[in-house]
């Protein structure tokens, strides 16, 4: 912490030095006179982008294929977070540093946090986590899991940008509209496979980062972690007991998330004989999805097939 405090410190002086109002950014800047706004995860990147259209530039801090828990911001970010018209985050313990830059600079900046926009669950340590301290649970962070919270999000996205151009107010609801339709679209196909399989309960050999998704549907699971842990190493008892589960319940397909090693999954496989699928919980996007333009709804269309099979 004390590092970022004085890289902080420099990039604030840096900034009140070349100038922190809007006449001080670059000529181009300066002659665009399009909404910036800036965000952190890919997801909120993907709601505005949907919901501005082409009345916004619209830009994403964490590079597409990197874990967005190892993230830490340049001095370039920071910059164009002040500048921004519109900063939208995810708040909680990994944008921890968004707090410290927001109160230590003297620019008022538009922001959205996400988290604050829906009901929070608490990360819940289940019994096969037997490595985890009870008493360190934190709201889960995840909340666009759940495509209705995808939606309650875009809503806020149209208000807010509907604040700072209302000239093109009617453009954003229609816009966001037709995004939350598609959303409300997934959400009915999602309750019907739920509703349909032989199965209630998704075991993920892996982190959890799908809470919202599993509360949303009624669904049980099981993991390896509550949440994002940054434990690196499952303990033998935990993985045991996650291969017990998987034979008690006849799994047929145990999940792992993006972006992870597998090596867990392929354990439990080797032990059970079952198969792995991948649920993409959209922290971030591969850089040849970014380029390709797929978006949160390509991703989780994905996971319908996924779900179903693990539900099977």
């Amino acid at each position: 912490m004390k590092k970022f405090i004085l890289l902080l410190t420099g990039i604030l002086t840096f900034i009140t030095i070349s100038g922190c109002s809007r006449m001080h950014l670059t000529d181009e800047d300066v002659l665009n006179e399009e909404p910036t706004i800036v965000t952190t995860v890919f997801p909120a990147y993907d709601f505005a982008r949907a919901i501005a259209g082409n009345r916004a530039n619209v830009i994403l801090l964490v590079p597409p294929g990197t874990e967005i828990h190892d993230y830490s911001p340049s001095p370039g970010d920071m910059k164009q977070i002040l500048h921004s018209s519109l900063f939208i985050y995810n708040g909680g313990e990994s944008d921890a540093w968004v707090e410290e830059l927001i109160n230590s600079s003297d620019s008022r900046v538009n922001q959205l946090r996400m988290m604050d926009c829906v009901d929070l669950i608490t990360e819940q340590i289940t019994e096969e986590m037997f490595s985890h301290e009870t008493n360190e649970q934190e709201p889960d962070e995840h909340v666009w899991t759940s495509p209705r919270n995808a939606a309650t999000i875009c809503n806020a996205i149209c208000n807010e940008l509907t604040k700072l151009d209302p000239e093109n107010e009617k453009v954003y609801q229609k816009n966001s509209a037709a995004y939350t339709q598609k959303l409300t679209q997934l959400d009915i196909q999602f309750q019907d496979i739920v509703d349909t399989s032989p199965k209630n309960l998704l075991v993920f050999a892996d982190r959890f980062p799908a809470r919202y998704f599993t509360d949303e549907y009624g669904l049980q699971y099981a993991a390896i972690y509550p949440g994002c842990s940054e434990e690196s190493e499952a303990s033998a008892r935990t993985i045991a007991r996650i291969v017990e589960i998987v034979r008690e319940n006849n799994i047929s397909c145990v999940l792992f998330i993006e972006m992870s090693n597998r090596k867990i999954a392929d354990i439990i496989c080797e032990e059970t004989g079952c198969e792995s699928a991948e649920f993409n919980c959209c922290h971030n996007i591969s850089k040849d999805d970014f380029e390709s333009g797929k978006t949160y709804i390509d991703l989780m269309t994905e996971n319908l097939d996924t779900v179903r099979k693990a539900l099977s």
